[in-house]
C-alpha cells in the first residue's frame, strides 16, 4: 500500500476523531439549528460524492458495454441499497434525537446504540474511500490520486461534525469526557477497516470495480434518505438544513472536479 493510499484512508477517520475531541472543549450538546446545518452539510457531501466520485466513474469504466454501460452501476447501486437496508434491520441502533431504537429488540445501553447508529452509516463511507483508491491502484484512468484525495477530504470534512454529534450527546448522557471521546472515535474506526477490506476485495476481483463503486453509492444514498434528510428536517420548519445541504454538495463537487 503506497503512501497516498495510506494517508487517504486515514484522513476521514482523523476527521471523526477531531470532531469527537470537541467533547473536551464544549460543555453542552449542539443547538438544534447547528445540528440541522451539520446534518444537511453531511448529506450534501455524501450525495455529491455518490455522483461524481462513484456512479460516474462506474459508468465510465463500463463504456465497452455500449448502451448497456449503465448496467453494472444500476446493479451495484441496488445491491448497496439493499445491503444497508439489511444492516438497518439486523443491527440494533438509536438515531440522534430519537427515543425509539431500530432493529431487533436489544438490552444494549442507549449510548451503545447511539454509537452503533453512526457506525452503521460510516460503513459505506469507508467502502467508498476504499473502492476509489482501489481504482487508482489498479490504474484506471478515470480515477486519479487527486480525485481519490478529494473524496477523502470531503468525507473528512463531514465526519468532523459527526464526531461531535456523537461524543457530545454521550457526555450529556452522563458518560465521562474521555469515554465519550472514545465512543466518538470508535464510531469512525469502521471507515479505515472498510476501506482496506474493499481495496483487498477489488484487487482480487478486478472486473467488479464498477459494481463496488456503485455499491458504495447506493449504500451512501440510503443513509442520506433514510437518516440524514429526516434528521435535518425534523421539528419546527427551517430551511437551514436544506441550505447547508447545498453547501455540502457544492463543496464536494468543487473538490472532486477541481482536484480530480
Amino acid at each position: 500500500m503506497n503512501e497516498h493510499v495510506f494517508y487517504g484512508i486515514l484522513i476521514p477517520f482523523l476527521g471523526t476523531s477531531l470532531g469527537a475531541a470537541c467533547v473536551f472543549f464544549m460543555k453542552k450538546t449542539l443547538k438544534e439549528q447547528v445540528q440541522r446545518a451539520l446534518t444537511g452539510f453531511a448529506a450534501g457531501v455524501m450525495v455529491a460524492a455518490s455522483i461524481w466520485s462513484l456512479l460516474i466513474p462506474a459508468i465510465e469504466q463500463s463504456d465497452s458495454m455500449g448502451r448497456w454501460a449503465f448496467l453494472p452501476a444500476a446493479i451495484g447501486f441496488w445491491i448497496g441499497t439493499l445491503f444497508l437496508l439489511l444492516l438497518d434491520h439486523i443491527i440494533p441502533h438509536l438515531h440522534q434525537n430519537s427515543e425509539t431504537a431500530e432493529g431487533p429488540a436489544s438490552r444494549l445501553q442507549k449510548t451503545t446504540m447511539m454509537i452503533l447508529a453512526v457506525t452503521l452509516h460510516n460503513i459505506p463511507e469507508g467502502m467508498a474511500v476504499g473502492v476509489v483508491y482501489a481504482g487508482y491502484l489498479l490504474g484506471h484512468s478515470e480515477i486519479t490520486v487527486a480525485g481519490a484525495m478529494a473524496l477523502s477530504l470531503g468525507i473528512a470534512i463531514q465526519n468532523f461534525p459527526e464526531g461531535a454529534i456523537i461524543s457530545l450527546p454521550l457526555r450529556a448522557e452522563g458518560m465521562k469526557r474521555s469515554k465519550a471521546f472514545v465512543g466518538g472515535v470508535l464510531s469512525g474506526i469502521v471507515e479505515p477497516i472498510g476501506a482496506v477490506f474493499t481495496i483487498l476485495m477489488a484487487n482480487q476481483i478486478v472486473p467488479a470495480l464498477p459494481y463496488l463503486l456503485s455499491f458504495a453509492a447506493g449504500a451512501m444514498l440510503y443513509v442520506v434518505v433514510e437518516e440524514l434528510i429526516p434528521e435535518m428536517s425534523e421539528g419546527k420548519h427551517s430551511n437551514i438544513g436544506t441550505l447547508f445541504f447545498a453547501v455540502g454538495f457544492s463543496v464536494m463537487m468543487i473538490l472532486d472536479v477541481a482536484l480530480g
